[in-house]
């Protein structure tokens, strides 16, 4: 049996390329600007993930790049040769929508053959990597079955062959897992990784989950009301995020004015002066006060409002004296209105410019 790594682009199918960029990428609607000048290159092969909430850009900077937008500004270009004036068949991208947009009629197996009937790929060739196909997102045994009878993740795994088989240079993935409950979810983005890894396809993943961004993207890309708001590593947002609208994607769940305990805003010399903390939950520790509290933290004591179990550890609620609440994980059990201290380390607190409207 062929090996599934089979299905990567060939040099002679035209798929490998160096960069793909995008210059002052920009879409209004009605002289409302939904994507801000946008400029970006992605390298061959990189897996690039856009990260935000609904309403920031995110897709449509993905239907520009599919051609389903006209842009309203700047230029794409793939390896120097502009190509934001083609149509989408033209491009030749492979597209998994967050609908799946399966046609119901057709097998699994003709579904992913749409794409290469489409190209007029000889029969014997086109069988060859249907067959591949099925194989590498193990869908041999349900591929004479119909989407309505195939399981949510079965049907993603459908949509997914049917844009790789193609052999795109690139491939769209639009909210792919957002219509999956949370065990598929997981099962799905190992599978999307494992692809993308067997296959070596540059892919541009939008999505709203920074957890889901973190886990498959060599980059990712922040977006806030159209505009970029930080490109980096999945480390180097996580480690060092550039605002506190970067770190509230990023797991710093409390994030919060100052001042804060002793934590007071710095003087008016530094400008704009750092006015908001950012604390992730994990990195607050329930300790017994504020004299055992380890050195150099920032310590606050409240009172326990909600507990919620997560397994191995606890998200507790806490309210601290000025009546603003924090998130903590704790390998303890605390009880709804315990008084606590709480400490983080005061390497562990960022703190920023107040942009994000925190409480």
């Amino acid at each position: 049996m062929a090996a599934v790594t089979d299905l990567r682009p060939r040099p002679d199918a035209g798929a490998h390329f160096a960069e793909l960029r995008l210059t002052g990428v920009g879409r209004s609607f009605g002289g409302v600007a939904a994507l801000r000048p946008l400029d970006l290159t992605i390298r061959g092969g990189e897996f690039v993930a856009l990260l935000g909430p609904s309403g920031c850009g995110k897709s449509t900077a993905l239907n520009c790049l599919a051609g389903l937008l006209p842009l309203s500004s700047g230029s794409i270009e793939l390896d120097g040769r502009r190509i934001d004036g083609l149509p989408p068949e033209k491009r030749g991208f492979g597209m998994v929508f967050q609908n799946y947009a399966l046609f119901p009629h057709l097998t699994a197996r003709a579904n992913i053959a749409f794409g290469l009937k489409m190209r007029k790929v000889p029969k014997t060739e086109l069988e060859r990597r249907v067959s591949l196909a099925l194989q590498m997102t193990r869908l041999t045994e349900h591929a004479h079955k119909h989407p309505g009878q195939l399981s949510g993740g079965q049907q993603q795994r459908v949509a997914i062959a049917r844009a790789v088989v193609i052999e795109p240079p690139l491939v769209l993935m639009d909210e792919p897992l957002s219509n999956l409950d949370a065990a598929l979810r997981l099962e799905m983005r190992t599978e999307i990784r494992r692809i993308h890894q067997e296959l070596k396809l540059t892919t541009v993943y939008v999505t709203h989950d920074q957890e889901e961004a973190l886990s498959l993207a060599d980059r990712l890309v922040v977006l806030r009301d159209g505009k970029v708001s930080q490109i980096g590593t999945p480390a180097e947002l996580y480690e060092r995020p550039a605002s506190a609208y970067v770190a509230g994607f990023m797991g710093y769940r409390n994030i919060l004015r100052l001042p804060l305990g002793d934590l007071a805003a710095e003087t008016p010399e530094q400008d704009p002066a750092p006015a908001v903390a950012a604390i992730r939950p994990e990195d607050l520790d329930i300790v017994g006060s504020t004299e055992t509290a380890p050195a150099d933290s920032l310590t606050l004591d409240g009172v326990v409002l909600v507990v919620e179990y997560h397994g191995r550890e606890y998200l507790a609620q806490v309210e601290v004296a000025d009546g603003r609440r924090l998130y903590v994980r704790t390998s303890q059990r605390p009880a709804p209105g315990e008084r606590v201290t709480l400490a983080a380390p005061r390497s562990r607190v960022l703190l920023f410019p107040d942009e994000s409207g925190a409480s």
